[in-house]
């Protein structure tokens, strides 16, 4: 093996490791993100379907039902993480920024923070996962939904096939 390509995965090693360790210090950050996320629910300028967003990802952190089940160390944290990150991103997108700010209980900006879990974590999920949690999604329409729900044979929420890549907008390139 050449010189070149030693160097070249050393620094890929060396990258990972540190993106391993900035993930490692948001985990930290999740306690304080579910209480953000309880204050937004009860704050009255967050929309009602953001605030049933926020439940879930609550639900889902509580939950020991998860994609990665979080008797996994470190990767079982991540999906939560990364779940909670992307449902205030969704927030910050369609809604002022300022609400989260001011609610948010930890140090350093929360828009910042926000963004910097959602870029690095799916690096660090199944590639299935990843694509679970950032699928975009539409209803059935309701007569099919209400059959879906009474019989259980149709499905009341399908993905929107589209190419198998997916990107985050990042939001550090927004002015703050």
């Amino acid at each position: 093996m050449s010189k070149l390509v030693k160097t070249e995965k050393r620094i890929a090693r060396s990258e990972r490791s540190e993106m391993k360790g900035r993930l490692r210090s948001f985990l930290m950050f999740l306690p304080n993100l579910v209480v953000l996320l309880g204050r937004l629910l009860k704050d009255g300028r967050v929309p009602t379907a953001e605030k049933a967003l926020f439940l879930g990802a609550i639900v889902y952190v509580i939950s020991p039902l998860d994609f990665i089940p979080d008797v996994l160390p470190f990767i079982g944290q991540i999906d939560d993480l990364y779940l909670v990150a992307l449902t205030l991103l969704r927030l910050v997108n369609r809604t002022d920024e300022t609400v989260v700010r001011e609610l948010w209980p930890g140090g350093g900006d929360i828009v910042s923070l926000a963004d910097s879990i959602a870029a690095i974590a799916p690096k660090f999920l199944p590639r299935r996962i990843a694509r679970v949690l950032t699928s975009k999604v539409e209803l059935a329409p309701a007569g099919k939904m209400l059959r879906g729900v009474t019989k259980r044979d149709q499905a009341i929420v399908r993905e929107i096939v589209g190419d198998d890549h997916f990107d985050l907008e990042p939001l550090s390139a927004r002015p703050n």
